[in-house]
């Protein structure tokens, strides 16, 4: 009686054990994300997420390219606030803290569209 041990390399099977599961799992997660993209809910979310990002990115680009542009060809920033501070010394303050704002806020927005994704994968499940 042959133990399974004594096959040798030419009899053993040149497919890799892994490779067709992992080709059915990724079509599988494909199928899954096609369906999930038919939801209304889904359709939902991604247009609310992709309004807040583009909103946010305009507003976060205009603000910082406005500095070069004030600086380099008009003299509004050169007037002094107080002291020898002048408003260039304000405005680029202003940039840093707008950049935390931005991102305070974007987090707080990103656990939003979390928790709706939870609830589309659990109406996904209940629908299956």
């Amino acid at each position: 009686m042959a133990n399974q041990m004594d096959i040798s390399v030419e009899q053993q099977p040149k497919t890799t054990v892994g490779e067709p599961v992992l080709a059915n799992e990724k079509e599988k997660e494909r199928q899954v994300y096609k369906e999930i993209a038919q939801m209304d809910s889904f359709k939902l979310l991604v247009k609310k997420k992709k309004k807040f990002l583009f909103s946010t990115t305009i507003l976060f680009l205009i603000a910082y390219i406005m500095l070069p542009v004030l600086t380099s060809f008009t003299s509004v920033l050169e007037h002094r606030v107080i002291g020898k501070i002048t408003w260039v010394w304000v405005y680029s303050l202003s940039l840093f803290v707008m950049t935390i704002v931005l991102c305070e806020v974007y987090k707080y927005r990103a656990g939003k569209f979390d928790k709706e994704v939870e609830k589309i994968m659990k109406e996904y499940g209940d629908s299956k």
